[in-house]
């Protein structure tokens, strides 16, 4: 957008005035190719993301239809861009438009109020590209969508600029456009030309980048709620994506079954309406092979298109097929009777009514996918022009009825009071309310709900808001329906997750009430924790081992040569009892001025104590940490790496080369994120990546590995790597749920009650009772040779941390077969190996982030590595470890 210089004389500014209203627009205004080189779509041409910045640059400063801001920067520190685009009087009044969207989405007005705004205002529309980048063509054709919205002068396109306000994130993912892009170079002309990386195309999450979106951790994430919950409420949100069913083209909603309960009907509908208002625009135009109600369903709240119907916004996902620049070619004759699958399928000889123009196979090139791209997106930008002063009323009548709804009560609010087993953690669950525009309010005084006295302090997320359908889906258990291929049989799988209800998964005591009351409150903008120093501290102080946050803490205070040790007991002071597993901080100079800084920061709370407490101290250090990272991006080893770095844990990255060659016994514990045995043992099979990033760590590597445990190092494996584990190194344990058909055990994922001895040194902080994120996870059982007990019985072989509760094991989701094969089996041990130990989560502990109450099983193991003796545990010398321990 040109912008006028401060200072210009009158007569040149007036000049200048006239010279941009002449002009005309589409001559004017530099094309993609102007700067890429080539046309966005084109075979075997990737643009790189500085192409595209220096495209965007241009196009604002050409156009008086296109405003770019930056809305933040990526995790790598680029740009990352979002285009305003519509007529140039309404880009003149953007600030009335987002005030209008704002006001009705937040819903608190008259009827008459609001049918008066919805029909001044514009209805905003949300269109990404580039944030799954190993889908390359949708980072690539939002730069060929921006030039036609801004320059065509049909009158479809003018009544689009004139009624909508575009809202246009060309690449939601910079760093993996790059990646990605630097790759595709790499391989290009090669075999391997539509490989993707060997890492994850987001430095931590990989795929999972869309997967983020109700805790919204990664820096991405928060850059784009911010706009969709906190600035523009856009009514409509079109999140691009490149997974079609084989033999399709594209895939556009209606979405299948089934739907989450929470979601308004008015998203329902609306989000039906616009995908037929898509494929009726793909018929029209003779474009074959748009399919629709296959695979893609309505439940999940987590996905980038999911999360916004809990925000009564109209959440739209394409899945266009041919995400490679390399063009290919589909054998009619090889063309099967059905495409779609369990879900939705459609058959490929006649028209049916979710497939009414089905493909017949032949050439498939980059740019049409673009094609499809570019159409979907009008078909959505012109519904939207069209139904405009509907988009914004319904957004302001779904707010409001929700706001109704809460005011009746049954629940009225949810409260969370300060005395938590982690006030940390209920202070983050309050912040991802928070960042997905969830009004919280906190206590200023003493009230009464529910029955019970409240203090001041206590936070309360009331069901009377316009976000109460975001509110109920996080708080409330989710009870998916028991979906089958046909009674009795296989079921049929969710969208990705199917229970994750916040407060069970983050361990944190949230109080529904369901009748009205009152309360002295203020609003909240982002929640802290207060954090204090208290005592004579002349021996040292004392810190909770429940909270999270002191695990940076205690890292910090090593770094800093602080002495700080665990108790190995309970013990009193000053009539006060303290858990085993208490740490204890020694003071000497300067220490008391970290505690400050600690407990300011972090809000932590240290206690000082006089004297040494009467238990034994096992003294930490800095532990030296392996984390496995093979050539198969690991999604699972992304998110650890990020766990460690937010705990501030130093590690190494060992790849595969470096498991077989590399001096092992330097770490006092290596990780082995969630993998499947094979994909450890043989990684990329030879002819399927260039040779440098083939195989695994072999059996070689796993023989160096089962040595470097029995000479005293330690091993955490989390979910699938513990059957590589079970089996490499002859534990004797047993996976119990392997092999099962699922019509008799199945668990897609979903929260599991188990039981936590939590005396145990690797279950410190832990309550007796929590949850495991169990995503077709693992279950053990001892093998007969072996006896599993109480970790105090001398020299065990394996010791449990955790089992599933024998009965009521499904706290939120859906379970098939859990009580039968679940109940009191082991989900988390500790194995003696040699002078080692093998610690085996049988779920993911720090799934995705998210399961904030199970971090501790994998970071206590870490901290406790460094241990010379721990009780149950044989001690080790420097000789066996290869190394000080």
């Amino acid at each position: 957008m040109r912008r006028m210089t401060r200072g210009f004389p009158g007569a040149l500014a007036l000049a200048l005035l006239v010279l941009a209203a002449v002009r005309a627009p589409a001559q004017q205004v530099p094309h993609p190719k102007d700067v890429f080189g080539f046309e966005p779509g084109a075979d075997h041409e990737l643009a790189t993301y500085d192409q595209m910045l220096q495209y965007y640059d241009r196009l604002d400063a050409a156009s008086d239809r296109v405003q770019k801001i930056e809305i933040g920067t990526s995790t790598h520190g680029r740009p990352q861009l979002l285009l305003l685009i519509s007529s140039e009087d309404n880009l003149r009044q953007l600030d009335r438009w987002r005030s209008i969207s704002e006001r009705l989405a937040r819903a608190r007005m008259s009827d008459d109020e609001a049918r008066r705004l919805a029909g001044e205002g514009r209805a905003i529309v949300w269109i990404d590209g580039g944030m799954h980048a190993t889908e390359r063509a949708h980072g690539q054709m939002t730069s060929l969508l921006a030039y036609r919205v801004v320059t065509e002068e049909s009158e479809e396109m003018r009544n689009i600029r004139e009624n909508v306000v575009l809202l246009l994130v060309p690449v939601i993912n910079p760093d993996g456009l790059d990646r990605v892009t630097s790759w595709y170079q790499k391989v290009r002309g090669t075999p391997f030309a539509c490989t993707s990386p060997p890492v994850l195309y987001q430095e931590y999450v990989g795929h999972d980048n869309n997967r983020d979106w109700y805790m919204i951790l990664q820096r991405e994430t928060r850059n784009v709620a911010r706009v969709l919950y906190h600035e523009w409420y856009p009514q409509i949100v079109y999140n691009h994506h490149q997974t079609s069913p084989a033999w399709t083209r594209i895939f556009h909603p209606p979405f299948f079954d089934p739907v989450n309960p929470s979601i308004p009907a008015g998203v329902i509908k609306g989000t039906n309406l616009v995908g037929e208002a898509m494929g009726k625009r793909f018929v029209d135009l003779n474009m074959p092979g748009a399919i629709s109600r296959s695979g893609f369903d309505m439940w999940w709240n987590g996905g980038m298109r999911t999360a916004p119907y809990y925000h009564n916004m109209v959440g739209i996902l394409t899945e266009t097929g041919h995400a490679c620049p390399v063009p290919q070619y589909w054998d009619p004759k090889a063309m099967p009777a059905n495409v779609g699958g369990a879900r939705g399928g459609a058959p490929t000889d006649r028209p049916t009514l979710y497939y009414p123009l089905p493909w017949q196979g032949g050439w498939a090139r980059f740019r049409d996918a673009v094609n499809y791209m570019i159409e979907g997106s009008i078909a959505v930008l012109d519904i939207g022009a069209e139904r405009r002063e509907e988009w914004l009323y319904n957004i302001y009548r779904m707010g409001r009825e929700s706001i109704v709804a809460g005011e009746a009560g049954k629940p009225f609010a949810w409260v969370i009071a300060p005395d938590q087993w982690d006030p940390g953690e209920a202070v983050e669950l309050v912040n991802v309310l928070r960042r997905g525009g969830v009004e919280v309010q906190r206590a200023t005084s003493e009230f009464r709900a529910g029955g019970r006295s409240f203090p001041a302090g206590s936070y309360i997320a009331y069901a009377a808001q316009p976000y109460r359908p975001h509110v109920v889906d996080l708080m409330e258990p989710q009870k998916y329906p028991d979906a089958r291929q046909y009674p009795g049989g296989p079921p049929i799988p969710p969208y990705d997750m199917a229970g994750w209800t916040l407060p069970i998964q983050m361990g944190v005591n949230v109080v529904r009430v369901d009748e009205p009351f009152q309360a002295e409150t203020a609003a909240v903008e982002m929640a802290s924790a207060e954090g204090r120093v208290t005592g004579d501290a002349r021996f040292g102080y004392l810190l909770s081992h429940r909270v999270n946050a002191g695990f940076r803490a205690v890292n910090r205070l090593l770094k800093a040569g602080e002495r700080v040790s665990w108790a190995g007991s309970a013990f009193r002071v000053g009539g006060q009892e303290h858990e085993a597993g208490t740490i204890v901080v020694e003071s000497r100079r300067g220490t008391r001025e970290r505690a400050e800084g600690l407990a300011r920061e972090l809000g932590l709370e240290f206690v000082g104590v006089a004297s040494r407490p009467e238990a034994e101290l096992y003294p930490l250090r800095v532990p030296r940490i392996g984390l496995y990272k093979s050539w198969q991006s690991n999604m699972d080893e992304g998110w650890t790496r990020w766990i460690l770095e937010n705990h501030e844990f130093p590690f190494d990255t060992l790849h595969d080369r470096e498991m077989r060659t590399a001096d092992l016994s330097r770490y006092d514990a290596i990780i082995i994120p969630d993998q499947s045995r094979d994909g450890i043992l043989h990684g990329h099979l030879p002819g399927t990546m260039p040779d440098e990033y083939v195989g695994g760590i072999g059996l070689e590597g796993a023989g160096r590995l089962e040595e470097y445990v029995r000479n005293g190092g330690t091993v955490v494996t989390l979910d699938a790597a513990s059957d590589f584990a079970i089996e490499q190194f002859g534990l004797p344990l047993r996976n119990v749920v392997t092999g099962l058909r699922e019509e008799e055990f199945y668990i897609p994922g979903s929260l599991i009650a188990m039981e936590v001895d939590a005396t145990h040194p690797y279950a410190y902080g832990m309550p007796e009772n929590a949850a495991a994120f169990f995503v077709d996870s693992r279950a053990f059982d001892v093998r007969e040779s072996a006896s599993a007990g109480d970790w105090k019985a001398e020299e065990p072989p394996v010791e449990v941390l955790a089992r599933y509760r024998d009965r009521d094991l499904l706290l939120s989701g859906w379970a098939l077969g859990a009580e039968r094969y679940l109940g009191r089996r082991i989900a988390a041990a500790r194995v003696r190996h040699g002078a080692g130990d093998v610690v085996l989560l049988g779920f993911r502990s720090q799934f995705r982030g998210q399961p904030r109450g199970t971090f501790k099983l994998l970071l206590n193991a870490l901290h406790a590595s460094t241990l010379p003796r721990l009780p149950g545990r044989a001690g080790v010398t420097a000789a066996a470890s290869g190394g000080t321990r």
